[in-house]
């Protein structure tokens, strides 16, 4: 399994704890920046992510202040199913029913005990298929539609 990991300047203290616990579980990963706590424009992170994970057909993980942001601009990429994740039970169906291949989380919300139970789950949980399937197929057709 491969993962890419990129914050902004917000998620940069949570990135670097991340990167301590996947490679602890090792879980390969490329660490697409920031590496400062510089201010920076997180969609160009996003951006980065969203076609490095497109490309190898891996994981993704974007950090932010609050995950929004990059959760909306990693989404704006076909192919991209980025799930803003709170807890457990989100990771989970994310992967679950969504079959979410990019976790965003917001730094300035999590704590790193919520954050390593989230992780957990969203690397040991694939996807349901089936009726999930279908709706993949659904959200897939309005992306493409102009």
């Amino acid at each position: 399994m491969k993962c890419y990991i990129a914050a902004d300047h917000a998620g940069f203290a949570l990135k670097e704890e991340i990167k301590q616990w996947l490679k602890a579980q090792q879980i390969a990963f490329e660490d697409l920046g920031t590496f400062d706590t510089q201010r920076v424009d997180y969609p160009l992170y996003a951006q980065k992510l969203a076609q490095r994970v497109l490309a190898d057909s891996a994981f993704g993980i974007l950090i932010c202040g609050s995950g929004i942001g990059m959760s909306i601009a990693a989404n704006r990429f076909a192919g991209i199913r980025a799930a803003l994740c709170h807890d457990a039970y989100t990771a989970e169906v994310a992967r679950l029913h969504n079959d979410a291949n990019v976790l965003c989380l917001g730094a300035r919300v999590l704590g790193f005990g919520i954050v390593e139970s989230i992780l957990h789950v969203f690397f040991q949980t694939t996807f349901e298929g089936g009726r999930h399937e279908k709706r993949i197929a659904l959200m897939d057709a309005i992306q493409t539609k102009e």
